[in-house]
């Protein structure tokens, strides 16, 4: 099984790194998909194909990620069946400033009068609504979302009893942030690890005058990962760690489906042996 899981990670990564296909709208980022609770007091609200994850402190709540313009409503819904009022979610935090991830950050904030928490070096792209850098496709646009606290590396975010730290690891954006909590599942404590994409998706790695320093930055992010530790991985895209089949699996008594101590390693081995691919390929290209 591990093997497996290993093939299909290497699998989808590669995928990822090598597209340039536009960051083009996937079927499944839009399609519907049932919330449910991850570990602890976590709980996954986004659609099939792009993650929002609900950090819970009692009847108060922290949103990561709001996913696409088209699919806020269906966040706002699961966030619903879970119990919750939207005025529960007291605060937004992002993964990096793409459209697939901040496009309905925009309503979610309106809707809920939630703050939005964002570090700086994503602040210019949300306040904009323009992906930021220069990339193979064209400049994804999104509503602008004014960031209410401006956070730095490093910095922890507190609501109630939850505390999410936020570690700068740039590339993919020059602000993508690597969020981590801890959480008590069946009496263990758990670390959790939200890492933000390490995934070239597009990126232009040479001639990048908005974004010169993103090749160092890629490299000096692979570095940070590569030294975290996380029992759980979740990831922005749930397929990097199979998010909705861990969930079939425990429901079906697998009951620390979710818990994988080597996976963020793995994902880190397997993004930055795809980043050296494409940084060769254009090189050799210039």
């Amino acid at each position: 099984m591990r093997t497996m899981m290993r093939r299909a990670l290497a699998t989808v990564v590669m995928a990822v790194c090598l597209a340039s296909t536009a960051m083009a709208d996937n079927a499944d980022w839009s399609q519907p998909t049932k919330p449910f609770r991850v570990v602890g007091n976590i709980y996954y609200v986004g659609t099939k194909g792009l993650s929002a994850y609900l950090i819970t402190s009692g009847r108060e709540a922290i949103l990561l990620d709001g996913t696409l313009k088209s699919t806020a409503s269906l966040v706002e819904g699961n966030i619903a069946v879970l119990g919750f009022k939207l005025s529960d979610v007291k605060i937004i935090v992002t993964s990096h400033a793409h459209f697939d991830h901040v496009a309905g950050v925009a309503q979610i904030k309106r809707d809920s009068g939630a703050k939005l928490y964002a570090i700086a070096a994503d602040r210019w792209a949300l306040e904009n609504g323009l992906h930021d850098g220069e990339t193979t496709y064209k400049r994804g646009t999104f509503p602008p979302v004014k960031v209410d606290h401006v956070l730095a590396d490093g910095d922890v975010v507190t609501l109630g009893d939850v505390s999410m730290k936020a570690t700068l690891t740039p590339g993919h954006t020059p602000g993508c942030t690597t969020w981590s909590t801890s959480v008590t599942e069946a009496g263990r404590a758990l670390k959790v690890v939200f890492p933000c994409s390490v995934t070239v998706a597009g990126n232009k790695l040479f001639g990048n005058r908005r974004y010169p320093g993103i090749v160092a930055d890629f490299e000096v992010s692979f570095d940070r990962l590569a030294g975290m530790k996380a029992d759980v991985v979740l990831p922005a895209h749930p397929e990097f760690a199979d998010i909705l089949g861990r969930a079939g699996r425990r429901d079906a008594g697998e009951k620390d489906a979710f818990v994988d101590p080597g996976l963020l390693s793995q994902i880190v081995e397997k993004s930055r042996a795809a980043f050296k691919k494409e940084v060769a390929r254009q090189k050799a290209r210039q």
